[in-house]
Parts: C-alpha cells; structure tokens; sequence
C-alpha cells in the first residue's frame, strides 16, 4: 500500500531516524537508560558528570610533546599541561603538568583535552581524552553542574537549558542528555517560565539536530501562545520535518497550545492508514503522553478514542492493542476481538497480542469465550502468552548490595571522540 513500510522495514526505518552521529558520540558507553526519562528524546545514556562522579581523577588541558614508542602500536607518553582540575586524585599532588602514560597525535587544529583518568596500583591510568575546540564552556559548565548535582531536578534542569546552545557541541550535547534522562514531571513546571521565542529560534534553525526538535516542541507547548503554536503547525505540515525525529514532541506542544485543533490533528494522521509508518507512531506516542502524563489537557476517554483509529490498520494494531491492554481499558474489548477475524491481522504479533488483552481481562465474558476457542485451536501459544504476561508482572530480582569497596580497574585502552570507531 502506498506510504506505509512492511513491518520489520518501518522498525529499521524508526531506528534509522536515530542520527549516526549519536551511537558514535556515546563513544561506547554501557549506562542503561533511566527506567523514566524525557518522552521525546531519543539520547538517553550517561552524562559528563556521571563520568566524573565515577572516574578517579580528571583533568583538563593542553596535549603537549607527544612521544611515540616505535616498539609498540599506537603507545607512548604525552605531557598534559593542566588548565583545571574537575576531579582531584591525591597522587596530583600540586603539579602543573602531568606525563601521561599514552601517546595523543598532534593535531592541526590546537584543541584542549578533557581527559578521565583511573590511578591503578599507584600509577595514572588515562582512560578516556574528549578533544574539545572552543574551551571557553566546558570547565565553567562542569564545575557548574558538579556544584548543582546535589539541588533540586528543576534548579540543575535551568542550569542545562542555559547551555543547550553552547557553541562546544560536546557541551550542548551533554546539557540536552541531562534533559532526555529527566522524567516529563521534572521539566514540566521549569518549562513554562523558558523564554518561548529562542525556543522557537531554535526549531526553526536549519542547523539544529532533528534528534533535539521533540525536546524543544515540547518545551514550546509549556511557554508558547498561540503564535509558537503556528510554528509548530507548519513543522507538522512539512513532510521532511514529519519523517524526521521529534514529530511526537511537535504534536503534543501544538496540542498543549491549541487542545482541539492540536487533538483533531493528531486523529487525522492516526486514522489514515496511507500515512508513513514513522507518522503514525509519532502520533501513538504523542497520544501514550496525554493519556499517561496530560490527561488534564485530553480527558483519557478521548485518547483511548484516537488510539483506537489504528485498530483497523494491520501494521501497527499491535502497538495500539498493547496500549489498551496495558491501560486496562476493557470497555474497547469487542473492536479488539473483532480484529481477530481479519486477514490483514491474520500475523503472528497480531494474533498474540490480541490473545494477550483478552487474557488480560478475565472478568469479560467475550474474552473468556475468545481464549477458550483459542485454547482450542492452539494450547501451546495460549500457555506461551500466559507465561509472557506472567512474566510483566513478576518484580525484577533485587540486586545484592556489595559491602565491600570495588577492586582498583585495571589499565584500559584510551578512548578519545577523535578516534573512535
């Protein structure tokens, strides 16, 4: 059908939005994403100051005199003379200058270091060098954030949003991270007092990463009148803007400016099946964020309404089912059974996540005839969907409290945003 991808190539088009430069610039971390983080931000991951917080020392400055063993592969020394201190180790002491055990390449461009070190059976360990080519924020903004991490969420939120337009990408960057790992309730109060025009400077800029605009229409929806709300129209109306990230974050600030034409928007793309794949499950998500965070803004009955439009669309009937399901709405059981009988729902993740709603709602006698004539059919895939629903509600395992100090790391290869792969 025109406009609409298969299913597994819409999900490989959903993560293709994601921009590459992204998985490069988490440099290999491993941080899990936070459990609840920001609705519309797709750059969850660890942040400069949870690096400080677990390195043993860091230090920034200027890459000096570097020395290549010709013995061994892409080592030597380099002298690092310091211009600040973020994180003190007492093997320091008072030195300005530190040799550090790795060979750094000259550069052409001249570039300050940011580098995270680890002290392993007495002797400095580098880890980690980010090469940064205007020095004027990074210190000012690491002390800054280093000296809020203790306040409140909203006062440390203020703090980052200042820095969202630094002219160091590996500043603004890490200050939209501390957004995208905050909950929505974080920022919700904090975002009406932010000043709504350069919040739409921003989303207007052409140079303004898409992985950032659902963060700022977001923002907007909070502190914008009725002018930001056009902005965000046209946004929406563009069809490049729309196949692009942010596209949920766009509908639900036009839909926080202007209720019922922003909600008769949104139902306009959940209802027409032609839609990008992509489209329509922005306007999924943009409908999860009503129902679950703003049903002050749209009652829950009408979200559950306009999740229903996509009921009847064979490809993403799954995803809206599970929402149902997972909000307890039962009184939506006979469309969802309905479905059952048709071959454009006749799929595998379909058929399963039907019989996982009707298995969901043992009190409705047609779920109940509907899971005993699956029963019927296939009792193997209705013991498989009782185990998996078991399964979400069983507690995850508390994790054992170590009562002793982790042992030092041992040396590891040095990182740096240059060259990694």
């Amino acid at each position: 059908m025109p406009g609409r991808y298969p299913r597994p190539l819409a999900a490989l088009v959903a993560v293709a939005c994601f921009p590459a430069a992204l998985v490069v610039a988490l440099g290999g971390l491993t941080a899990p994403t936070p459990a609840h983080a920001c609705p519309f931000c797709s750059n969850q991951g660890q942040t400069l100051t949870g690096e400080v917080n677990q390195a043993g020392m860091v230090l920034f400055g200027t890459a000096k005199n570097p020395k290549l063993d010709t013995n061994s592969f892409n080592q030597g020394t380099t002298e690092l003379h310091i211009d600040a201190v973020l994180k003190k180790h007492d093997i320091l002491g008072d030195q300005k200058m530190i040799v550090l055990p790795k060979y750094i390449p000259p550069t052409d461009t001249p570039l300050k270091w940011l580098i995270f070190c680890d002290v392993f059976k007495g002797k400095v360990d580098p880890y980690r060098g980010i090469p940064v080519k205007d020095n004027r924020d990074v210190v000012a903004y690491l002390k800054g954030a280093l000296e809020l991490k203790d306040k409140p969420i909203g006062d440390r939120l203020k703090f980052f949003f200042s820095y969202l337009d630094s002219a160091e990408v590996e500043v603004s960057n890490d200050a939209y991270k501390e957004f995208a790992n905050a909950d929505y309730k974080d920022y919700r109060d904090m975002a009406k007092n932010l000043p709504a025009d350069k919040i739409a400077g921003w989303l207007q800029d052409p140079n303004t990463p898409s992985f950032r605009l659902g963060l700022y229409a977001s923002m907007l929806g909070h502190c914008g009148t009725a002018k930001h709300a056009d902005v965000l129209r046209k946004m929406l109306d563009d069809s490049d803007k729309r196949l692009n990230t942010g596209v949920d974050g766009m509908l639900a600030g036009y839909i926080l400016l202007k209720p019922a034409e922003g909600l008769e928007y949104l139902r306009g793309l959940l209802k027409d099946g032609s839609k990008e794949f992509v489209v329509r499950y922005a306007a999924l998500r943009a409908a999860r964020f009503f129902y679950d965070f703003r049903p002050d803004v749209v009652d829950r009955k009408k979200a559950v309404e306009a999740v229903c439009l996509l009921l009847d669309q064979g490809d993403i009937a799954d995803m809206a089912i599970d929402d149902l399901r997972k909000w307890a709405r039962s009184e939506t059981a006979d469309k969802v059974l309905a479905l059952a009988g048709l071959e454009s729902h006749n799929i595998p993740i379909v058929r399963r996540t039907i019989l996982k709603y009707a298995l969901s709602f043992p009190e409705n006698a047609k779920a109940v005839a509907f899971v005993d004539e699956q029963r019927k059919k296939d009792a193997e895939l209705v013991k498989d969907v009782e185990e998996l629903l078991k399964l979400e509600k069983t507690p995850p395992a508390p994790q054992p409290v170590a009562k002793k100090a982790l042992a030092p790391r041992p040396p590891r290869r040095f990182r740096s945003r240059r060259n990694d792969p």
